[in-house]
């Protein structure tokens, strides 16, 4: 812990990117070791989601949670856009077929615990919760300070910080809402979805209402997945 605590204040930069890349590297061994690692290491990823955040919070001091009806409306609407939006091209597993490459590892199968332990199974309903808490609870905080106060603000100058939260940049908000778009497979709806976060933190000047939406549609978008048997989206 104190090793973390040392990276995480030795730079503004490392304090919002490394968090979001340790994160990032356990997702990529997620399946590496057989099927159910895949499980397995998305809960120890969350565990360590956890231990990020709570870090986190003394050092990225806009990394506070807040409430609006503008975040209510938002993290609601991006939920039905995903779900929504569909068709040969809009996600990565199409696209990258349609243009005739192969699709990259991490877009290739469903997160489905029910087919792998058991419908019923208490294994399938502990991954399923896991899942559930994690993207609500850890991946908004995560994603949303790399993204909206990190990435967004060094694209438009190196001394990040010293750009305002709610000043509007045209190639920043373009790029950042790319890039987050093309890190899921729901590429098309993932750059609505970017844009949709971006603004909100424009209009408020606070990223908590962007990571307020995120894990409305985050929770929305499990309860839908688990109740539809819509695993594609996991």
């Amino acid at each position: 812990m104190k090793v973390l605590g040392k990276i995480l204040t030795s730079s503004p930069v490392t304090a919002r990117v490394a968090p979001f890349g340790i994160f990032l590297a356990l997702t990529f061994f997620q399946g590496r070791f057989g099927a159910a690692s895949a499980y397995w290491l998305y809960l120890a990823k969350t565990l360590a989601g956890f231990w990020l955040v709570w870090e986190m919070r003394t050092v990225v001091p806009e990394m506070r949670w807040a409430f609006s009806w503008e975040a209510m409306l938002i993290g609601v609407g991006v939920f039905a856009l995903w779900v929504g939006v569909s068709g040969e091209w809009t996600t990565q597993n199409s696209l990258w077929n349609k243009l005739g490459f192969a699709v990259p590892g991490k877009f290739i199968s469903a997160w489905n615990p029910p087919e792998q332990f058991g419908a019923q199974s208490a294994l399938a309903w502990l991954f399923i919760a896991t899942r559930i808490m994690g993207s609500t609870f850890i991946v908004p905080p995560l994603e949303e300070v790399f993204y909206r106060s990190f990435l967004y603000r060094y694209v438009a100058r190196h001394e990040f910080l010293s750009v305002p939260l709610n000043q509007f940049l045209l190639l920043p908000f373009l790029a950042t809402a790319f890039v987050f778009g093309i890190s899921h497979n729901e590429w098309l709806a993932g750059i609505l979805c970017g844009a949709a976060y971006q603004w909100i933190v424009l209009r408020k000047n606070r990223l908590g209402d962007a990571m307020t939406a995120h894990a409305i549609t985050n929770f929305l978008l499990g309860l839908w997945v688990v109740t539809r048997g819509a695993w594609q989206f996991w």
